[in-house]
């Protein structure tokens, strides 16, 4: 582990616990000493960070894996940071207003994400970075299809059909933008390590 994973990390931890104040306003979530995540999530992050540079001293790719789950994780939080933001200024939680949003949203994850993961997690360096974003993009787009489509049908079909008495919309668009992240995270570690920072 490099300075620079050091730094990187913590850097990421501060920036998630920045985002997880609109989510956790928005959905009303009352948080004992709130401000102490700008400390606890970048300690977490570090730690978390060097023990899996010690394990990716025997298996590599797990250090590179950490790192884009670290990122993954940033990019969930400022994608329901913005969301969460925007919902509580428009009040869309459902509908098509609501799959605007949640677009806003994830554009906003994916710039952060390629910047993270080029910097970072990939260090890609050796490719054109125009045919690079290119292929960052195409793998942007599916990935954006595959979770606004996901959360689009958690919110606006599943949740509907199963509704459960107590669940806010506003909890409801949160739970589809998670499950959205997580079908979304798996094609981009893919997509990424294998089409667009492949070494």
């Amino acid at each position: 582990m490099t300075s620079k994973d050091l730094v990187a990390s913590l850097v990421i931890g501060f920036l998630v616990a920045l985002f997880f104040i609109p989510i956790s306003t928005n959905l009303d979530v009352q948080i004992p000493f709130l401000w102490s995540i700008v400390v606890v999530f970048p300690l977490l992050a570090a730690a978390g960070t060097f023990v899996a540079s010690l394990i990716g001293k025997f298996i590599p790719v797990v250090f590179q894996l950490a790192k884009f789950l670290l990122v993954g994780g940033l990019n969930t939080f400022v994608d329901l940071g913005v969301l969460n933001f925007l919902i509580s200024l428009t009040g869309f939680a459902t509908g098509a207003g609501y799959s605007a949003l949640k677009g806003v949203s994830f554009l906003c994850a994916v710039m952060n994400s390629y910047f993270w993961n080029r910097q970072w997690t990939f260090r890609a360096q050796k490719k054109e970075i125009g045919t690079e974003f290119a292929q960052f993009l195409l793998v942007s787009v599916i990935g954006f299809l595959l979770n606004v489509g996901s959360a689009s049908l958690i919110v606006n079909v599943l949740a509907f059909r199963f509704a459960v008495s107590g669940i806010t919309e506003n909890l409801w668009a949160n739970i589809g933008a998670m499950g959205a992240a997580f079908v979304s995270l798996a094609w981009n570690f893919v997509g990424y390590k294998v089409f667009v920072f492949k070494k």
